[in-house]
């Protein structure tokens, strides 16, 4: 009887701290799952060599079309190579790709809605109606016609598919200069007598830039997939370098006997993006409670 009132005693010691635990835990399960796809796939990218230390451009022909198992964990192509290595190796340039995309369309679209929003007047006004043709266009077709004009290659897919994302961004980074003007800080720094530029830089733009940075979130998903879309339909990088868009090409020619060849390259395709978005959503919500 005592070493049942102990084991009681301590677990009832525990209770209060591995609850609170376990409800966060259950809480977050979405965002943690997110955060670590987007992780992983990073640590592809940043370190290859670590999750996969086969070479991803030499293949053994006695070994093509083999189907997953432990030895391959996402089979092998028609030359042999191992998927799973290709893979994990693709994420360099893919996601290098995407995060110089997000960069340019976040630094030059932020430009645009802080100059439209602070200006005003006929600036603005021409400023916007730029931004609504660009986002009349679907932002894939506007990133092929660029990449198309730019030529082949991973630099110009990035800018390409930058350049489409520009108009997001500076729609939201305009709303938010013109919410912030507003303020009773900003107003009073105007009476204290302080310059326009250092309120512009001090005040308004860093209180406009957060949920610029949400938005990045939730477009470096989309710029995943209009990244793979230019690669799979070839201008990436040239081939036997991978990328995840190029490994989904290449298997569409063989999808009716070794479906893994695009299944399992397109399943890490829509859990990085579908994790992005989950995260970007998430940091949405925390700016408008």
């Amino acid at each position: 009887m005592v070493e049942v009132a102990e084991h009681t005693a301590v677990a009832v010691a525990r209770t209060p701290e591995s609850v609170p635990r376990l409800r966060f835990l259950r809480a977050n399960a979405g965002l943690i799952l997110a955060a670590a796809v987007v992780l992983l796939a990073l640590g592809w990218a940043l370190v290859p060599s670590v999750f996969a230390s086969g070479d991803p451009l030499t293949g053994v022909p006695a070994e093509k079309f083999q189907s997953p198992s432990a030895q391959h964990w996402f089979g092998t192509d028609n030359l042999g190579r191992d998927l799973y290595t290709r893979v994990v190796h693709a994420a360099g340039l893919s996601l290098t790709a995407t995060v110089s995309a997000v960069a340019i369309a976040l630094v030059a679209g932020s430009l645009l809605g802080l100059v439209a929003g602070a200006a005003g007047g006929i600036v603005d006004a021409v400023t916007m109606r730029v931004v609504d043709v660009l986002l009349s266009i679907p932002a894939l077709l506007l990133s092929l016609a660029l990449v198309t004009v730019l030529g082949f290659g991973t630099r110009n897919v990035a800018i390409a598919v930058g350049v489409s994302l520009i108009a997001n961004f500076a729609r939201v980074m305009r709303s938010e200069v013109l919410r912030v003007r507003q303020s009773v800080f900003v107003e009073a720094a105007h009476a204290s007598g302080v310059r326009w530029y250092t309120v512009l830089l001090r005040h308004v733009l860093p209180n406009s830039f957060q949920p610029v940075v949400a938005l990045a979130a939730v477009e470096f998903g989309m710029a995943v997939l209009a990244v793979s879309a230019l690669s799979f339909l070839g201008y990436g990088a040239k081939p036997p370098t991978p990328e995840w868009g190029s490994l989904l090409s290449e298997g569409r020619n063989f999808i009716a006997t070794a479906w893994w060849m695009t299944t399992l390259p397109g399943l890490v395709i829509v859990a990085v993006v579908l994790a992005a978005q989950y995260l970007g959503r998430a940091a949405q919500r925390s700016n408008h409670p």
